[in-house]
């Protein structure tokens, strides 16, 4: 419950409040979060939509595009309607959504990475037990597990700012909510609640990539017994993996393993990781991906074929 709380509404303060800036802010991050609907949307209908990527891999990239469009959404329009106007402000309620939502969201992606590697490394190690492993059941379960331990995270990063007091202080020098600045407002010794999201938060971001790290370096060993064929199709797939799991992980490590101190810097970090990476993730996996360009290319073209018949 909401305990002693006399602070309604907090202002945000954003990225800057200089009036030009703000304009400056307002068409680029308007240009990502539309680049990165687009990129996932796009990426989301194309695995919908081909036979040719029913395979567990694009499965399992159908819900990281998912959870990048959602986890994006929850941050960016609100940051972009706030640059128009002089306070931006956000009620008590209001936060504790977008706590949850980005927490949510953000945790489903860590999962759906998680077992992006656990595919790859029973396609490329153990290749002939892949299909029995690997089956549409037990894809389906895994992601029916990751979206419930989204949900646990999520629900305690909740229970933490609900067991935050606020009495006074109401502006976050931030663009959204999030517990790291809500403990700097809040009136009472946060020392604990501190330790419980850096064991919470923290843990599953630096658990989550030293894990994913460890099985990319085993699966990268382990294409020494491949073909050359298979080991250019594996190194390709994989490093587009490595290179998402980077981007993701070491902004949020830097921001959510450290105590209850804030730095200048920490909001351009936020930035890499809610608007950056969910826009640079389908070019990633597009770019570094001949079996993905190819299915689009042919589904545009059957479109278009489809379009100038009528």
């Amino acid at each position: 419950m909401q305990l002693n709380n006399t602070v309604t509404e907090f202002i945000l303060l954003g990225l800057t409040q200089d009036p030009l800036w703000k304009k400056t802010i307002f068409i680029l991050f308007l240009v990502f979060y539309l680049g990165t609907l687009c990129g996932n949307l796009l990426i989301i209908t194309t695995i919908k939509t081909s036979q040719a990527l029913a395979s567990p891999m694009y499965f399992f990239l159908f819900y990281l595009s998912l959870s990048d469009t959602c986890f994006s959404t929850s941050i960016a329009p609100r940051m972009i309607v706030d640059t128009l106007v002089k306070q931006a402000t956000i009620t008590f309620t209001e936060c504790l959504i977008q706590v949850f939502t980005f927490h949510f969201f953000g945790c489903l992606e860590i999962f759906i990475l998680i077992l992006m590697a656990v595919d790859r490394y029973v396609a490329i190690c153990k290749p002939l037990h892949y299909m029995t492993f690997m089956n549409s059941r037990v894809c389906g379960v895994l992601v029916a597990v990751a979206w419930v331990g989204s949900c646990v995270h999520s629900l305690v990063q909740i229970l933490l700012a609900l067991s935050l007091p606020f009495c006074g202080p109401n502006v976050i020098d931030h663009y959204f909510c999030d517990l790291e600045p809500l403990l700097e407002l809040a009136c009472a010794d946060t020392y604990v609640i501190n330790l419980l999201l850096v064991s919470n938060s923290g843990a599953i971001c630096t658990v989550s990539f030293v894990l994913l790290m460890v099985s990319y370096v085993v699966i990268l060993h382990s294409l020494r017994n491949h073909s050359a064929e298979g080991r250019r199709k594996a190194l390709s797939t994989c490093i587009s993996h490595i290179t998402v799991v980077i981007l993701f992980f070491v902004p949020c490590i830097f921001i959510y393993t450290r105590p209850a101190t804030t730095f200048p810097v920490d909001k351009m970090i936020a930035v890499f990781y809610t608007i950056g990476t969910p826009f640079l993730n389908p070019l990633i996996y597009t770019l570094r991906n001949a079996e993905v360009k190819n299915t689009m290319s042919r589904l545009w073209s059957k479109k278009l074929t489809s379009d100038d018949m009528r």
